[in-house]
């Protein structure tokens, strides 16, 4: 047993992600099954009621590596000597809501829990921002805590990712594991850039360029990119509620990712702090690329060839961000 408890926050803890999240959390799941949790879980005030159904179950489920659950709604309790905060509230969008509108109710949010980070925290806590807009979040976060350091903020494009190497697992009939190196590129939005021109599947032991396996580029090119775009409206859809065990899976490899590292030769997808890339991406956007971890480090995978069809999708959502950015900007008042 490590002997020294780390303490993990999730806001939006009474929520339907939090709900799918919380118990791989406590038993070990992320960040090993020999390390010690304190839950701090933090929601707005009149969900304290149903966050202490949350905390029984938690306390129901006589957990060995479970060492305290702090359930709060003040932000000086939730962030105080964090490790690792994981930012899953955020203002939903309502029905006739313009996006302008859902950034500025967000900017509040992510200023306010930037600010608490800087003032409470670990300065070597490991921020993720899920909430939504989940990239222009992390940079409202991280902009608000000075005293962090960027590399420190990382944004949910996991989801993403764990769906476009499913997607082409589907179609190869492989199982997912034998999918690697799928790349999303930009915002997780319906512009993000699902990239399969690095990818490998393994056919029945023989590595292969994802390409030369499916053998329909116009597939690729085409409908393999849009139901990744797509596929969050497509769960809403279909379930009336939006993606909740698979987003709390995806945060789970995510953050494992960062605790355990990346495995040699393969690489992930996060959002991250795009300033000193080598792709050509603007500074100062939280975007999404491929990256290795390792020492609970990233590391942007270079020298990857990027075809002119990739770079028109990665300037878009490029374009996209750079908007919300602006946008948000002005309503931080930086």
């Amino acid at each position: 047993m490590c002997s020294e408890p780390i303490r993990v926050l999730v806001t939006g803890a009474a929520g339907q992600i939090a709900y799918s999240l919380l118990l791989s959390i406590a038993k070990g799941d992320v960040f090993g099954k020999d390390q010690p949790v304190i839950l701090l879980l933090l929601d707005i005030t009149p969900m304290l009621p149903v966050l202490e159904g949350v905390v029984m179950e938690l306390q129901d489920c006589a957990l060995p590596l479970l060492r305290d659950i702090v359930p709060t709604d003040k932000e000086e309790v939730g962030f105080k000597d964090l490790d690792v905060a994981v930012l899953v509230g955020s203002m939903p969008r309502r029905e006739g809501m313009e996006r302008k509108d859902l950034l500025k109710a967000n900017v509040a949010i992510f200023k306010s829990q930037g600010a608490a980070l800087d003032k409470y925290a670990k300065k070597t806590v490991k921020v993720l921002v899920v909430g939504n807009p989940a990239n222009t979040n992390c940079l409202i976060a991280a902009k608000s805590a000075p005293s962090i350091p960027k590399e420190n903020f990382s944004c949910l494009t996991r989801l993403d990712h764990n769906r476009a190497r499913s997607q082409v697992a589907i179609r190869c009939g492989v199982p997912a594991t034998q999918v690697r190196n799928v790349i999303i590129w930009g915002n997780h939005s319906s512009t993000q850039y699902p990239d399969v021109h690095h990818c490998k599947v393994n056919m029945s032991g023989s590595e292969l360029a994802c390409f030369d396996v499916v053998k329909d580029d116009a597939w690729l090119k085409g409908d393999f990119i849009a139901t990744v775009q797509q596929r969050g409206a497509a769960v809403i859809k279909a379930r009336k509620l939006s993606s909740a065990m698979s987003a709390a899976k995806a945060i789970c490899d995510h953050l494992r990712d960062i605790w355990t590292g990346t495995p040699e030769g393969e690489f992930t997808s996060m959002g991250i702090y795009s300033t000193g890339n080598s792709y050509a991406v603007p500074e100062d956007l939280i975007y999404s690329f491929p990256v290795q971890i390792k020492d609970k480090t990233w590391k942007i995978v270079e020298g990857l060839t990027i075809n002119d069809f990739s770079r028109s999708k990665m300037e878009a959502t490029a374009a996209e961000l750079l908007e919300e950015r602006d946008t948000a900007v002005a309503f931080l008042g930086v």
